[in-house]
């Protein structure tokens, strides 16, 4: 089941709902905050403050009558994705001795992500009233770092931090593309543990959740999977290592400072990360562990590491399907004050 915003796009043949994608049932907002509208609907701003509420609420049911046999449900918010709107009452906590009426983003900010905690919550206090806690996967976790306020409608969404990773939304930098992934499940995954081993990715997801619940991967899937089961690591093991590399592209323009412009391809690969343009006019190799941040460009040092990470880009870019690419892709340039020619 999935439950919330889509944002990918329909096929033709979706007609209102999912079933193309394999999911039974899917529910989303309309641009007045009830259930069943159009996916790529924007949701207005004033209904936005219920917006999670009425998706945890939609969830609570499906759960309520699927609870009696093994099920996979997707929530997909709407929140903290621009434009946020918290309502008067959920940004109370934050206004603090501020003058009437002033709001700032950060106040916005988190009077949004406040609501979400406080949903999610509610979403965790019911699984463990129905019974289903204990042998439930719950899983959170986001799509990408944090927008960016040069963007029209992140005003208020754009104070997010990558703490001290560089890059925010659209970067192929580690703030662009590290997230926080979060599994609770009493039956299987230790309480209070931190992993900062094992690379997990959102690709992972499909043949990891098919290992923990005996379940096979079809074939016809198999063919393109770019994902491999992380059970292991789910299950507590911190030294559990991935094999497939993880490949990333980002074809148009990377805003804010030009620190954060990353080029347009990137491969992951054990301790290594390659960052390059496919024309290699910018090429950068770092050791992720030593150097989260993306401090210490290490290419010249390791052209062998270079050459054999660049060989699976490059040929992993060309299974991609072709599209436009931004004139700015790839491109840290900062526009320098130039003398007029005479």
């Amino acid at each position: 089941m999935h439950v919330g915003k889509w944002h990918l796009g329909l096929p033709p043949q979706a007609q209102r709902g999912l079933t193309v994608y394999g999911f039974d049932e899917s529910h989303w907002l309309d641009a007045k905050g009830d259930l069943e509208g159009e996916p790529l609907d924007l949701w207005s701003v004033t209904n936005r403050p219920r917006a999670t509420r009425v998706l945890v609420d939609a969830t609570l049911d499906v759960l309520q009558r699927v609870k009696g046999r093994p099920f996979y449900c997707q929530l997909w918010l709407n929140d903290p994705h621009a434009p946020l709107a918290p309502s008067a009452e959920q940004m109370k906590a934050y206004r603090g001795s501020t003058p009437a009426g002033f709001t700032s983003p950060l106040a916005v900010y988190a009077g949004t992500v406040t609501e979400v905690d406080r949903q999610i919550g509610r979403l965790l206090d019911q699984l463990d009233k129905m019974g289903l806690a204990t042998n439930t996967i719950v899983i959170f976790s986001s799509d990408n770092g944090p927008e960016d306020m040069d963007i029209s409608n992140a005003a208020w969404s754009g104070v997010g931090s990558a703490g001290p990773l560089r890059g925010r939304k659209r970067s192929l930098y580690e703030g662009g593309t590290r997230v926080p992934f979060l599994v609770r499940w009493p039956a299987g995954t230790p309480a209070g543990e931190v992993n900062d081993q094992t690379v997990v990715s959102g690709a992972d997801l499909l043949p990891t959740l098919c290992e923990l619940c005996g379940a096979t991967v079809p074939e016809q899937v198999k063919a393109t999977l770019r994902g491999q089961s992380v059970a292991a690591a789910f299950k507590g093991d911190k030294h559990f290592r991935r094999t497939m590399p993880l490949f990333w592209e980002w074809r148009f323009r990377v805003f804010n400072h030009p620190w954060n412009r990353s080029p347009i391809l990137a491969v992951r690969e054990g301790q290594w990360k390659l960052l390059l343009n496919p024309d290699r006019s910018r090429v950068e190799l770092y050791d992720i562990p030593a150097d989260p941040g993306e401090q210490n460009n290490l290419a010249a040092r390791h052209p062998d590491m270079v050459s054999r990470l660049a060989e699976k880009v490059l040929a992993w870019r060309e299974t991609l399907p072709a599209g436009p690419v931004d004139p700015d892709a790839g491109r840290n340039t900062y526009p320098w004050p130039q003398e007029k020619q005479p």
